[in-house]
């Protein structure tokens, strides 16, 4: 019950307009994950950004099970298998972004696609965490079953070769 594992990979491009290149975007994920994407619907108005509430401004993927690791071990490659320390929140959870989607292995620049960086959002679980999403007598996780952000760095140190950096 107290093992480490990747719940989930949310793979995450903004745009921060709809139309063409929000279609790209979607065309960039779709070839980097093999998944097709769904679109991130604006929540508020900012006019100094021309956004309007319920307008699509990005898209995203969620990864699960051996997807999810296969896409983070590649994306862990293009960022040279290094981590900041600042990544990971208090529950174990870790994000970082890459730059270029040309960074990763087989991609090449496409010059009617354009260039698109994205933000990786890691979800780390342990078995038993199904409780607090059930339907029927939802409960929290206890403090002693919940993953610190110490054992997350330890996990991604151990089972991904990743260097965490002050």
């Amino acid at each position: 019950m107290r093992k480490i594992k990747v719940e989930k990979v949310t793979v995450n491009i903004g745009v921060g307009e709809g139309g063409e290149r929000l279609r790209k975007a979607e065309k960039v994920l779709e070839m980097l994950t093999g998944q097709k994407p769904i679109q991130t619907i604006a929540k508020v108005t900012n006019r100094d950004l021309g956004i309007r509430k319920g307008m699509p401004i990005g898209c995203k993927v969620t990864l699960r099970k051996e997807k999810a690791i296969d896409f983070l071990k590649r994306a862990l490659w293009v960022r040279n298998n290094k981590l900041p320390s600042w990544s990971f929140d208090e529950e174990g959870n870790f994000a970082f972004g890459i730059t270029e989607h040309t960074d990763f292995e087989g991609m090449k620049y496409d010059p009617e696609i354009g260039i698109f960086g994205m933000d990786i959002c890691v979800t780390l679980e342990r078995n038993g965490y199904r409780i607090k999403k059930r339907k029927l007598r939802k409960t929290k996780i206890p403090k002693r079953h919940r993953i610190t952000k110490e054992e997350a760095m330890e996990f991604v140190k151990k089972e991904f070769n990743v260097e965490v950096v002050e």
